[in-house]
C-alpha cells in the first residue's frame, strides 16, 4: 500500500501547516546526511513536505516521476526546445479547458474542483469556492487564465519563455479581486521566466520574482553572432498594490502602491507609493515615481547597497541617481519619506563630472 505524504512525515491526515513544517524539520535534522542519515530517505521526506505544501496527499508514482523528468533533459538545444515547446503547448491547451470549465461554473453559480495540466509536468488542482474565489494548487507552467474574483495560489508560476507561441506564455489576469500566493517566502513559491500577472482592481501578493534573458542566433544569419532577448516577468495592479519579495533579473512592477524587498539587475518599478524594505538596489534599476507619490527605503544603516547607475525618475521627467539621494542623507539610517514635491524641488548634484560620468546610463534608460 502506498504511503501518503502525511504518513511519510509521521503525522495524521489534515495536520496543520505548522504541524507539517515541524514534522519535516524534526525528520530533516534526524536523517540529514551530515548527521549520518541516508540521502534517499532525506529526499523522500523533503518531497513529501513539498507535496503537502502544494496540497498533494500522495507522492508521485515511479511512472509519473519518469514522465516529469522528460521536460528538461536532452543534449541538443534545438531538440530540447522543440520538445519543451510541445509540452508547454499541451499545458496551455489544458489551461484553456480549465478556463471554459470555470466560465461554465460562473454562469451557473456553482462550485467545483478538477485537475488540469500535463502528466509529464504535473497537474494542478483548481477549485471554485462558494465565495467565487478560486484556489490553485501545484506549479503553473503555461497558458492564460482569467478570473473575476480572488485567486489563491499554492505553488510557483513559470512561463515557457523559449516558445514562439504567445498563446502558450503564462498570463494570469484578474478583472476584480486579489491574487495571493499563500506564505510564498516561507513555502518557496516564486514567479519566474517571463510570467505576466495583471489585476485590474485589486492587489498582488507574491514571493520572489525573476525574469530571464537568453541568446538566440542572429536573425540576419551572421556567422558567430547572436542577440540577447529579455523576458520580463511583469506584475501590474494599476488600482491596487504589489507586495513582493526580491525582484531580480528582468522584472517590471507597475502599481499604485509597491512594497518590495531588494531590486537587483534590470528591474523597472513604477508607482505612486514605493517602499523598499531590503538593503540592495543593484545596477540597471529604474524607479518611476508618479505625481503626488512617496518613496522610502527602509534600510537599517549607512551601509545600504545602492548602485551608482540606479535611477529615479519623476512623472514630469526629472531624474536623479539614487546614490545622490544617499549622499543627501535621504537614504540611510532608516531613511525618510521622500515626497514627489520634495524631490521635484530638490537641486541635482552640482558636480558636472559626476553627471557626465553617468550620462551613458541615463541614455540607456531613455531608449
Amino acid at each position: 500500500m502506498v504511503q501518503s505524504n502525511y504518513e511519510i512525515l509521521g503525522i495524521s491526515d489534515g495536520s496543520s501547516r505548522d504541524q507539517i513544517r515541524n514534522a519535516f524539520r524534526e525528520l530533516a535534522l534526524k536523517h540529514h546526511s551530515d548527521r549520518g542519515g541516508h540521502d534517499e530517505y532525506f529526499i523522500k521526506i523533503k518531497q513529501a513536505f513539498e507535496d503537502l505544501k502544494a496540497g498533494k496527499k500522495f507522492p508521485d508514482s515511479p511512472e509519473e516521476r519518469e514522465k516529469k523528468s522528460k521536460f528538461f533533459w536532452g543534449t541538443d538545444e534545438e531538440e530540447k526546445k522543440r520538445k519543451n515547446t510541445l509540452l508547454s503547448n499541451d499545458v496551455a491547451k489544458e489551461i484553456h479547458v480549465a478556463q471554459e470549465w470555470l466560465d461554465a461554473l460562473r454562469r451557473t453559480g456553482t462550485t467545483g474542483q478538477r485537475l488540469f495540466g500535463s502528466k509529464e509536468l504535473g497537474e494542478i488542482e483548481i477549485e471554485r469556492k462558494p465565495s467565487k474565489a478560486i484556489a490553485i494548487k501545484g506549479k503553473f507552467w503555461a497558458g492564460t487564465l482569467t478570473h473575476d474574483n480572488d485567486v489563491f495560489m499554492w505553488g510557483s508560476i513559470t512561463s515557457p519563455y523559449f516558445s514562439d507561441f504567445d498563446k502558450s506564455k503564462t498570463h494570469i489576469r484578474l478583472t476584480n479581486g486579489t491574487f495571493k500566493m499563500m506564505d510564498p517566502l516561507e513555502n518557496g513559491f516564486n514567479i519566474e521566466n517571463g510570467v505576466k500577472i495583471s489585476v485590474n482592481n485589486g492587489d498582488i501578493i507574491c514571493g520572489h520574482i525573476n525574469g530571464i534573458r537568453d541568446r538566440i542566433p542572429d536573425p540576419d544569419r551572421r556567422v558567430g553572432m547572436s542577440i540577447e532577448r529579455e523576458h520580463f516577468s511583469q506584475l501590474l495592479a494599476p488600482n491596487g498594490k504589489i507586495v513582493a519579495g526580491d525582484a531580480r533579473e528582468t522584472v517590471s512592477l507597475d502599481a499604485d502602491e509597491i512594497a518590495v524587498l531588494n531590486l537587483v539587475d534590470n528591474v523597472k518599478v513604477s508607482g505612486k507609493k514605493i517602499q523598499v524594505f531590503g538593503s540592495k538596489v543593484s545596477y540597471d534599476v529604474f524607479i518611476e515615481l508618479k505625481r503626488d507619490g512617496i518613496l522610502r527605503f527602509f534600510d537599517q544603516g549607512s551601509g545600504f547597497d545602492i548602485s551608482d547607475d540606479a535611477i529615479l525618475k519623476l512623472e514630469n521627467g526629472k531624474e536623479f541617481f539614487l546614490d545622490e539621494l544617499k549622499n543627501k542623507k535621504l537614504i540611510g539610517f532608516g531613511g525618510q519619506d521622500m515626497t514627489y514635491d520634495l524631490l521635484d524641488n530638490l537641486e541635482s548634484s552640482p558636480s558636472t563630472s559626476n553627471w557626465s560620468s553617468k550620462l551613458s546610463a541615463l541614455k540607456f534608460f531613455k531608449r
